[in-house]
């Protein structure tokens, strides 16, 4: 390893982490929810300070970082692209090398994976992926989360992914080749989702269907997200033409298994990529999938600052 390279664990993508990582974190995710929700003051991080690099636009993701490390005691620098100029002003490698000497962990939501990848290699301390175009590890960590919380396990589950085969639609391939349950994938031609990209070893763990209605069809989940995502904007009337039948609406949840969930990242575009009466409706968990995402990340800022805890 060359002189300044990280020696530092990192989360900056989901297959960072083994299965029993993953047992163990929502493990303390639940517990540290239900100390939340007692109104339990629990602040393992006092004295640590988060770093916050936003070079896309973010509410959740913000908001759950930033409340959820003053819960557990720590404080918050928040930058933004004109604060850091990431990449811009100075290479990623020396912003690395300077800000993971003034904090203990940093959360970084970008463009581009291999910026990430760079800034990490460079980092003293923990870096954690916010979102890149590649992968959203957090979101799917609260994703499945949620999932366990609601029914108890994911070992055998079926997971409809409806819709692009972008960062998320990876992330979820990511999660069913580590975790033992199936992802049902349907996406427009042209929109795939790259299995070997994600770097997914288990050919069977996931499905490719044509119609979104025949991948819902038993499936425990079924989830999708915005059609254009940040960054695609120039693409968004061909994809409203490419997308127009992979809304996921009341019919493809009664194909699902009768107890089915829908979740859905957000934000949520009602009559684009899913109906209002199903993201509004009895099976949609998207407001506990947001909560949690506070939960997973103070689980895994606890981890990767302190260890193991116990």
């Amino acid at each position: 390893m060359k002189p300044g390279m990280s020696l530092s664990k990192h989360y900056l993508q989901f297959r960072d982490f083994r299965a029993e990582e993953y047992a163990y974190l929502f493990e303390r995710a639940a517990i540290i929810k239900k100390r939340f929700k007692n109104y339990e003051k629990y602040t393992p991080l006092v004295d640590r300070t988060l770093a916050m690099i936003f070079e896309k636009a973010s509410t959740r993701t913000r908001v759950s970082f930033e409340a959820g490390m003053y819960q557990m005691g720590g404080s918050v620098v928040n930058l933004t692209t004109t604060d850091s100029q990431l990449g811009r002003a100075e290479p990623v490698e020396d912003t690395a090398r300077v800000i993971s000497r003034m904090v203990d962990i940093v959360m970084i939501r970008t463009f581009e994976q291999t910026k990430l990848e760079t800034f990490a290699a460079n980092s003293r301390v923990p870096v954690i992926n916010g979102l890149t175009n590649e992968y959203h590890p957090c979101q799917i960590l609260a994703d499945v989360f949620t999932c366990i919380e609601q029914r108890g396990t994911m070992e055998g589950k079926i997971v409809a992914w409806v819709g692009d085969g972008n960062n998320m639609a990876a992330t979820w391939l990511q999660a069913a080749d580590i975790l033992g349950f199936t992802l049902h994938v349907s996406t427009p031609g042209g929109y795939e989702v790259d299995a070997a990209a994600a770097g997914v070893k288990r050919s069977d763990c996931f499905r490719i269907f044509r119609d979104p209605l025949d991948a819902c069809r038993n499936a425990d989940v079924v989830t999708t997200d915005v059609w254009t995502s940040m960054g695609y904007e120039d693409e968004s009337a061909e994809r409203m033409k490419a997308f127009a039948d992979w809304c996921v609406d009341r019919e493809m949840m009664a194909a699902a298994h009768p107890d089915a969930l829908f979740m859905h990242c957000l934000p949520a575009h009602r009559g684009e990529e899913v109906e209002a009466e199903v993201i509004d409706g009895p099976q949609s968990v998207v407001w506990d999938e947001a909560e949690n995402r506070m939960h997973v990340q103070k689980a895994l800022m606890e981890y990767l600052v302190l260890g193991r805890i116990g």
